[in-house]
This record gives structure tokens, C-alpha cells and sequence, in this order.
């Protein structure tokens, strides 16, 4: 039998979005996938040659680019952030919709300009991308990587700026944050390893038009 393809799919929230996809690609996982209390971390589904891991959002990326798995779903943020040649996206999925934006304590949103700033302290997921941008706008950025709980480094005094997902902005209110300009809009993509697409075409291509199917 040839080896496996694996999908990897992110938790949480994305993953919601996506099981009605997946169905509608005639995907299905076995029941454990679904049990929260399961230790499982990789999962069959009705077709024999597919199994399915659950991983973090970061490590889809991570998994897809070194050719642990073959295909994935990753939103448009991470792999901006990932910048992977090996990473392939052939098909925006239409869902985790939301933006990439700068915000900051409400004395700097009311009284600076973004554009008259020349260095800035920010806490941030995507220090790559957000020296990126910042360097396009002739600023300097010391990014302090966080993991989550961004909304917290300002409160706590870390820095007074951050860059984060901002979907309805109820936790940068809720944190006395304000959105002060958008990076980037963010949707989630399916993702190739491109070797892996050049090799086993015959199996990855009839999963993306599956997909492709689906919306």
C-alpha cells in the first residue's frame, strides 16, 4: 500500500468553518476526530489513502512546507508569514475571514500619525510580516513575539502597539485598544506541498477539485 496523504487541518475556530467544506468534498473523518476528549492525533476518513492531523494554525504551514503533509488549510496571515517557496496555494476557501491590522492604546490612536512614526515597539504573532510592512513605510519595528493574549502587552506596559487578527474588534475595545490601519485582509487558503504535487498529482489534484467543488 503507498503511503498516506495527509491533510492538516488547524483547531479551533477555522475548523468550524471548514467541517461543512470537508463534508461537501465528501471527506469525512472518523468519529474520534469530532470526540473532544480523544488523544488522537491523527485520524482516518472514508477514503483509505487520506488521513487527517489536527495541529495548530502555524504548524499546517509547517507540516505542508517540509512534506509531512501533502496538502493543508492555512490562513493567508500565517503563510505571509511562513514564506515558504515549498508551500503551494491553489484555492482560497472563502472562510476565517478577517484583517491584519495595527492598533494601539487610545492616547497614541487620538493624538499620532502612523506616518509620522520612524520607530516603533510592537507585539505581534507575525514579526516578519509586520517588520515587513512597517519597512515599506520607512519605519523601524522592534517586534516582541507573542503567542496570544496580545491585547495584554500594552495593559501590562510592554508596548502601546500591537499587530494582531481583528475580526469583529470587540476584544481590542473590551482591552482599550483602537484599530489605527489595516495590513492586510486575511481568508484561508488549501495548500500544496509542491513536491508532493508534482509527484502524487493523480491524488492531490481530484482532493482540490473536490474542495474547489465545494464552494
Amino acid at each position: 500500500m503507498s503511503e498516506k496523504i495527509i491533510l492538516a487541518v488547524p483547531k479551533g475556530r477555522i475548523l468550524e468553518e471548514l467541517s461543512p467544506l470537508m463534508s461537501k468534498a465528501d471527506i469525512i473523518p472518523e468519529a474520534a476526530f469530532f470526540d473532544k476528549n480523544s488523544r488522537l492525533l491523527q485520524f482516518k476518513t472514508n477514503h483509505k489513502n487520506l488521513d487527517i492531523i489536527r495541529v495548530r494554525s502555524f504548524d499546517v504551514a509547517t507540516f505542508v512546507a517540509f512534506g509531512a503533509a501533502s496538502i493543508g488549510v492555512a490562513g493567508s496571515d500565517v503563510l505571509a508569514e511562513f514564506d515558504s517557496p515549498e508551500i503551494y496555494a491553489p484555492l482560497n476557501l472563502g472562510i476565517g475571514k478577517c484583517r491584519m491590522s495595527i492598533a494601539a492604546t487610545r492616547d497614541i490612536a487620538e493624538s499620532e500619525d502612523i506616518s509620522r512614526w520612524s520607530h516603533v515597539r510592537v507585539a505581534t504573532k507575525y514579526p516578519n510580516t509586520t517588520r515587513k510592512y512597517f519597512s515599506e513605510h520607512g519605519i523601524q519595528a522592534e517586534c516582541i513575539k507573542l503567542s496570544g493574549a496580545m491585547e495584554l502587552a500594552p495593559k501590562l506596559g510592554l508596548c502601546r502597539r500591537i499587530v494582531d487578527l481583528v475580526s469583529s474588534g470587540r476584544t481590542l475595545q473590551e482591552n482599550g485598544l483602537v484599530e489605527m490601519e489595516k495590513i492586510a485582509d486575511v481568508v484561508s487558503c488549501l495548500i500544496v506541498n509542491r513536491t508532493a504535487f508534482k509527484t502524487r498529482a493523480n491524488e492531490i489534484s481530484p482532493i482540490i477539485e473536490a474542495f474547489r467543488g465545494a464552494l
